[in-house]
């Protein structure tokens, strides 16, 4: 092998690089140790890290080689740093949280990042840097927020907010999954799948339970609804509302997310009544049924559907969607008997 002619000091880091995993060659870090501790478990660096002494770090926190570690970074209990990793910037993560190869996490900018415990930040992905909107000013305070068990896979980027009066924010137990896009002010819900490289554009809505499928792109400030499916390929320029499949350049809706709501548990009368009231809204018996306004009203005072939770949630959902600064609900095939 090539390496065994280097210099010594050169083998021996190549060496400890291949038994990184093991931990057998990293040494106690004295820096800065979380005041809040109890019991102090001693922190792993390899090294080759650059950890700033003013960094602090909680019990038990592994670092490897080559890893950068910011002077505002706050690493919380039993963290994992793998090899080529960094934190800079004001960021704070919660316990259990690991950085995979190449991940780099914050920025030096004006704001916070700020993520929960047990997340997972891929190969080479890019979290809490700087926004690609060009609005954004010099010395404004950005940020960004994520909860606790998210999956975050190679290569994905994920950008603090654009201004101080908004935040790019992220919740709970979401998998975005490889080169996803996540860009300013955006809010993702809980239980999410993105799905790979799905985009999401400034200030978009994700609520919960959504799952795009590959190749999705969704156009500044829609809103996709609690439950909903994007087929692979779509471009979503309008809303989508709860409960719905859409697909397409520019996609329409394709009817309900059935599948997707039975795996989540709703019920067969539940279904049952969502697609009788799927069939009133968008697929009108004659051409005399008024506009989709008269017809989710029409719904609303449905002796039996209008007294169904799930159906005035999705009833909801289509009418905020037709709110001011909203941008309506992607188009529909007006079907009839005739």
């Amino acid at each position: 092998m090539k390496w065994l002619l280097m210099p010594r000091h050169n083998k021996a880091v190549l060496s400890s690089l291949f038994r990184f995993s093991s931990f057998s060659i990293f040494r106690p870090f004295s820096s800065k140790i979380d005041a809040a501790a109890d019991d102090w478990n001693p922190n792993f660096v390899h090294p080759s890290a650059i950890v700033h002494p003013n960094a602090i770090l909680g019990q038990g926190v592994s670092i490897g080689p080559f890893c950068t570690v910011g002077s505002s970074a706050k690493l919380g209990n039993a963290c994992k740093l793998y090899p080529g990793s960094h934190v800079f910037g004001h960021t704070q993560m919660g316990d259990n949280c690991i950085l995979m190869t190449g991940a780099v996490v914050g920025d030096e900018l004006p704001g916070k990042t700020v993520i929960g415990s047990n997340n997972t930040i891929g190969h080479h992905a890019v979290v809490g840097v700087k926004c690609q909107d060009l609005k954004y000013k010099d010395g404004d305070e950005c940020f960004l927020r994520i909860g606790d068990n998210n999956e975050i896979r190679e290569y994905s980027s994920i950008h603090r907010s654009s201004n101080p009066n908004y935040q790019t924010v992220i919740g709970h137990s979401n998998l975005i999954m490889g080169s996803c896009h996540v860009a300013h002010d955006c809010k993702i819900g809980n239980n999410n799948i993105l799905a790979n490289s799905s985009l999401l554009a400034g200030h978009v809505i994700v609520e919960d339970y959504v799952h795009t499928a590959g190749a999705t792109v969704v156009h500044q400030y829609c809103r996709l609804g609690s439950f909903c499916f994007i087929g692979g390929g779509s471009v979503v320029s309008q809303d989508v509302p709860k409960f719905m499949m859409v697909s397409g350049d520019r996609a329409e809706l394709r009817g309900l997310n059935l599948e997707g709501l039975r795996r989540r548990g709703f019920s067969s009368t539940e279904i049952k009544g969502l697609r009788a009231a799927y069939r009133k809204i968008f697929m009108p018996m004659s051409f005399e049924s008024g506009s989709i306004e008269d017809r989710l009203e029409d719904l609303a005072q449905h002796e039996e559907l209008g007294q169904i939770p799930v159906i005035c949630s999705m009833i909801q959902s289509i009418r905020d969607s037709f709110s001011d600064n909203r941008r309506g609900i992607c188009k529909f095939r007006h079907w009839n008997a005739s």
